[in-house]
């Protein structure tokens, strides 16, 4: 059963990195015991085949073209990872998040908002993508990255 295990964790892990958390909950239908299940994981991060940094750094990487600080930092948070990495994964994250947000804003909007039903329509929309409500208004206001 161990072998089925590390096949299954490889084959998740072919696809795109996981978290421990994530990859326990997938395979834990199949597991005989909870142990065999954390020796196949403890294997595979001795081999640096699971990665919690790998993954995190994955995640960032996939989101952040679409997603604010906020959202990214949310769901970091749903998979159990070292609160000191994440927060200085997020830093960086944090500093360009005006950028991120305009250009997220203009791929949908492209104009500002000419009333205030607009400005509320494109400020939920990006409060829905997580970004800040500061660097949402200053993206609304045109005002540069001062």
């Amino acid at each position: 059963m161990a072998a089925s295990l590390r096949g299954r964790a490889l084959a998740a892990l072919s696809r795109r990195e996981h978290s421990r958390l994530e990859l326990r909950r997938k395979l834990a239908p199949h597991a005989e015991s909870e142990a065999a299940l954390e020796t196949v994981l403890d294997v595979l991060e001795r081999e640096r085949l699971l990665s919690d940094e790998r993954f995190a750094e994955s995640l960032i990487y996939r989101r952040s073209d679409r997603f604010g600080a906020k959202r990214i930092e949310k769901e970091l948070s749903q998979h159990a990872l070292d609160a000191d990495f994440q927060a200085a994964a997020l830093a960086t994250l944090k500093s360009s998040e005006f950028e991120r947000c305009k250009r997220v804003w203009q791929g949908r909007f492209g104009a500002l908002p000419k009333d205030l039903k607009e400005r509320g329509r494109q400020t939920r929309f990006l409060l829905a993508r997580g970004f800040e409500g500061e660097v949402i208004q200053r993206v609304l206001k045109g005002t540069g990255e001062d």
